[in-house]
């Protein structure tokens, strides 16, 4: 079964190079939600093939903790603590309890998305970010590449999740 969303186009087409940053970015979005959307709570929740962890749950969990890191923390600076991730376990976006539902994953996702949408408005590519890594000076260009280059590699994770839950390959 092949299945698409049809709200959810390539970005071909003409534009400065923010306006393409941008159209990618939320095309690769867009892809994560095609790819959850649908599915049962226990289908989010189903891993991958043993002995990996990685689930669609996961997947929006992580992300929602990559808007936050990149375009929060990093680009304007906030002090904010992570969403899920502590001391005790780094990887906490990845491992979930009962307590911890689709829903909730999905809106903080959501919202964190356009929270990061919101921090990049009105900036420039070469702009630098106040929160800095240490040792390394970033900018919007190089956060904007960064998250492309994210979605498509958890996509891609996310394609192979899908089909196995319900055969669904489409792109």
């Amino acid at each position: 079964m092949t299945t698409s969303d049809p709200a959810r186009t390539i970005p071909i087409g003409t534009g400065d190079e923010l306006t393409q940053m941008v159209r990618w970015l939320d095309y690769h979005r867009a892809t994560l939600a095609t790819k959850c959307a649908g599915l049962t709570e226990e289908e989010l929740r189903t891993p991958s093939v043993p002995p990996s962890e990685l689930t669609l749950l996961g997947l929006l969990r992580h992300m929602a903790e990559m808007e936050r890191h990149w375009f929060r923390r990093i680009m304007t600076g906030e002090d904010l603590p992570w969403i899920y991730c502590d001391e005790e376990d780094w990887d906490r976006d990845w491992h979930f309890g009962e307590q911890d539902t689709a829903a909730e994953a999905l809106a903080t996702w959501q919202a964190e998305t356009e929270l990061a949408v919101k921090a990049a408005e009105g900036r420039t590519l070469d702009e630098p970010a106040p929160g800095r890594l240490p040792g390394k000076e970033l900018t919007l260009r190089w956060i904007y590449l960064h998250m492309i280059e994210e979605y498509a590699r958890h996509n891609g994770h996310a394609d192979f999740l899908r089909e196995r839950l319900d055969g669904d390959t489409g792109a």
